[in-house]
């Protein structure tokens, strides 16, 4: 088995992972909480669609961010690009299907267990699809039982986020969540490169595929930008409950001014 290095630069990468996956977790909480108190059907689908993409970007990115930090001696890394992608794709629909699965069910228990079923075998599969994308100078194989574990911590956090999402109120609740939720998502990370172990070839043909630098990166940093940008607008969006209070204002203050007209002489 050939030696790996899973922290290339240091605690820079699982840092700044662990940050990923926490506003990635928080912003998604937060579009689900909203979309449980909409008024509309559509105002619904809208939250949860930004909660799926959310989540699945957040866990993709502290996926790909920590892998930056992974090196493997003797062997050159490259990613398979439509199989990165599709890690991507699969970590957004999945766990939409476990978001929407909690936003629009009305039995709370049943759908939360499956959504974070859903949710969590999403992350899972992003996770492993990633890995299939790797190209290097050898074979990749796990130990089923890490592999197994870390399906499992998955499902759980995703179950404890979406519960989260349905009893914690305030923002000190809500930020404690995500914290943890952050950190169960890196646990499921690190337990599953854990599972890994690696054989290296002796011949050196050339790998297929693009380095971290020339893709995984520059991807990281949009969705990156995507999460704290979408975070913003979220934080600075009113409420359900707050439109209901302003649009009552201003329905108090037409009738003042109503019977005001009525009265003058």
């Amino acid at each position: 088995m050939e030696q790996m290095h899973h922290f290339t630069y240091g605690w820079l990468t699982p840092v700044l992972s662990y940050v990923m996956a926490c506003v990635g977790s928080a912003l998604g909480l937060r579009c689900t909480v909203r979309a449980l108190a909409a008024s509309t059907p559509g105002s619904r689908r809208n939250w949860l669609l930004t909660a799926a993409l959310a989540i699945g970007s957040g866990i993709w990115t502290m996926h790909f961010v920590a892998m930056l930090g992974f090196g493997v001696s003797g062997s050159a890394i490259r990613y398979d690009v439509p199989l990165t992608v599709l890690s991507l794709l699969v970590a957004v629909l999945v766990v939409g299907a476990g978001v929407f699965t909690v936003g629009q069910g009305s039995s709370r228990v049943s759908y939360l267990l499956m959504g974070g079923l859903g949710t969590g075998v999403g992350v899972a599969a992003m996770h492993y699809i990633g890995m299939a994308a790797l190209r290097l100078h050898g074979g990749v194989d796990y130990d089923p039982v890490l592999v197994g574990l870390s399906v499992l911590i998955a499902v759980a956090a995703a179950t404890a986020g979406l519960w989260a999402a349905l009893t914690v109120h305030g923002a000190a609740g809500a930020t404690a969540a995500s914290l943890v939720m952050g950190l169960a998502v890196s646990s499921m990370h690190y337990t599953g490169m854990a599972a890994v172990s690696i054989q290296l070839s002796p011949g050196r043909a050339v790998l297929s595929g693009a380095t971290a630098t020339e893709f995984i990166f520059p991807l990281t940093v949009v969705l990156g930008s995507f999460l704290f940008l979408t975070s913003a607008f979220v934080a600075l969006s009113p409420t359900a409950q707050q439109r209901r209070e302003s649009e009552s204002a201003v329905q108090r203050l037409h009738d003042v001014e109503a019977h005001g007209v009525e009265m003058a002489p």
